[in-house]
């Protein structure tokens, strides 16, 4: 038997999940979702999830709900799914060469069906929407979310509203929103702002918030840790790396480790690692101050005003779910990492030669495992798994911009500030020639 509901991380209040709240009535903390188990043990779990794979029913192909004993109980016809998941784990040798380190792998989420892993929680979040008998939802996103929110509403029959900060989204991004029939409310200022305004507006109208403090979203999301498990045959690697923006993804990966480990399926936390961009970077100045204060329950986050990346996804300076992110941190001995736009760029080049391309927030990954191998804070032989959030399309002018040699941004003191193309893969411009065309072909 499984009893769910909603708990303050705080102060433990519980609530039912048929609450529409987002955060904790009491003291305003975040909630998790909380299963009571009795009589399913690891094994049995295990037995369960690797039984459904050869399934033919859609909810057991699904990534995310094939581990429905541990998400939020929906009946079968209520379920929002695009079989969503099933993302593979590819080795990746150049990149690992490039990081200094004997072997990596990349989970790439980016291969779901809207581009990204927020299809993950969005299942969950818009199936938790139509339980709760909601007309219309909303979200504010620097991309990803709204292209997933709006295509799973779509699929549900639900109306999506997307709040956007002005001319910080990626176009590639923003098309899919629209195309899936969103409306698109421009907001003047930032991530933080949009967020801000969306979170007072769901507060005080019949929208249903789907951003990662919805407690709902994060459950689906956490099924990365469950769906890797399992595709590793449930061997721990030593550490997974996540890149970090809103810190949704990375605190729903540990809070699904962590209730695996609480069942016996596994014996220890694989350590939890975190990278941000320089310019957008608050939780790493976080843990850089306090890391190691195990008791202190004063932590508090200090936004970071302006926060700039070129990597869209992650240009966020006041992130929602860092005390989860923080929670995870603790659950696994992790650690944060920050990265500059230059390493950024080049480590999203370097995995493009391994194949698989991403969006360019996904390789801090990379950047973050080369910089902490470089310090020795990674060791060469550790059992890597990083994280790849968004497929390479999501943002294909910042690609084009890298290889031609005009990837650039203007920082703080209004320079502008050129990004060396390093692993640049220019354009061969010849005369229409047979002869020139055969000499390129042959002598390059």
């Amino acid at each position: 038997m499984i009893m769910v509901s909603l708990r303050c991380i705080n102060c433990q209040t519980e609530f039912p999940t048929s609450s529409r709240i987002y955060t904790c009535s009491h003291c305003n903390g975040l909630l998790d979702v909380v299963y009571e188990t009795s009589g399913i043990s690891g094994e049995r779990l295990m037995d369960v999830w690797d039984g459904r794979r050869g399934s033919p029913k859609t909810i057991d192909q699904s990534g995310v709900w094939r581990f429905r004993e541990l998400l939020p109980e929906a009946d079968e016809s209520e379920i929002v799914t695009m079989i969503e998941g099933n993302t593979q784990i590819w080795d990746a040798p150049r990149s690992a060469e490039y990081a200094g380190i004997d072997r990596l792998t990349f989970k790439h989420l980016g291969m779901n069906p809207t581009g990204s892993f927020k299809d993950l929680g969005m299942t969950t979040g818009i199936t938790q929407a139509r339980r709760m008998g909601a007309n219309s939802v909303a979200c504010a996103s620097t991309g990803n979310t709204s292209a997933s929110m709006a295509a799973y509403a779509a699929r549900a029959g639900i109306r999506a509203f997307v709040f956007i900060p002005s001319g910080q989204i990626s176009l590639g991004k923003l098309s899919q929103a629209l195309d899936y029939g969103a409306t698109i409310l421009q907001i003047d200022g930032d991530f933080d702002d949009a967020m801000r305004l969306v979170r007072e507006v769901a507060n005080e109208s019949p929208l249903y918030l789907l951003n990662s403090v919805n407690p709902f979203r994060l459950e689906g999301q956490k099924t990365i840790a469950f769906e890797m498990l399992q595709q590793r045959n449930w061997q721990l690697p030593d550490r997974i790396v996540v890149p970090g923006g809103n810190l949704g993804n990375s605190s729903a990966i540990a809070k699904g480790l962590h209730e695996l480990l609480e069942r016996g399926v596994i014996e220890k936390m694989p350590k939890i690692t975190i990278v941000q961009a320089e310019g957008a970077n608050p939780l790493y100045q976080l843990w850089k101050k306090y890391r190691g204060r195990e008791g202190d329950t004063d932590l508090k986050i200090e936004p970071v005003a302006g926060a700039f990346t070129l990597a869209t996804a992650i240009k966020i300076g006041s992130p929602v779910s860092w005390p989860k992110a923080i929670r995870g941190l603790r659950w696994s001995d992790g650690e944060v990492e920050e990265v500059s736009e230059q390493e950024i760029a080049d480590a999203k080049a370097m995995i493009g030669r391994d194949g698989m391309g991403c969006e360019p927030a996904s390789a801090v990954t990379l950047a973050g495992i080369r910089k902490m191998a470089a310090a020795g804070s990674i060791r060469p032989d550790e059992d890597l798994v990083a994280i790849l959030t968004g497929h390479v399309l999501k943002d294909p002018d910042y690609t084009v911009n890298y290889h031609s040699g005009t990837l650039s941004y203007t920082d703080k003191s209004r320079e502008r500030v050129a990004i060396e193309s390093r692993y640049g893969n220019e354009f061969i411009r010849l005369p229409a020639e047979r002869e020139a065309i055969i000499e390129a072909l042959v002598f390059r």
